[in-house]
């Protein structure tokens, strides 16, 4: 078993940034992919960044330039900075996780961000 908590997520204004980190446990060693997804009231769930164990990553269109997903393998965290947010941002953020021989992803608790004057 995987567990992630997420933090870092608030209140911002449109232009600002905030940096959001997942923190794995338990047996991580399955894990070969981390990410990050948001959901919107009223949307489904969509990709935001994903990062493999060997550091590929993969970003939406719609954060593209603007957001940043990194890892600390020695903390075993995943981080997102996101930078120039607008209030389309606005969601809430889940951490996921793929492991070895798991056919759905371990999911975090979410984490609010909410872009507004």
């Amino acid at each position: 078993q995987v567990q992630l908590v997420e933090s870092g997520g608030g209140l911002v204004q449109p232009g600002g940034s905030l940096r959001l980190s997942c923190a794995a446990s338990g047996s991580i060693y399955s894990i070969y992919s981390m990410g990050w997804y948001r959901q919107a009231p009223g949307k489904q769930r969509e990709l935001v960044a994903t990062i493999t164990s060997i550091g590929s990553t993969k970003y939406a269109d719609s954060v593209k330039g603007r957001f940043t997903i990194s890892r600390d393998n020695a903390k075993n965290t995943v981080y997102l900075q996101m930078n120039s947010l607008k209030p389309d941002d606005t969601a809430v953020y889940y951490c996921n996780a793929a492991a070895v021989a798991r056919p759905n992803p371990y999911w975090g608790q979410g984490t609010q961000v909410t872009v507004s004057s």
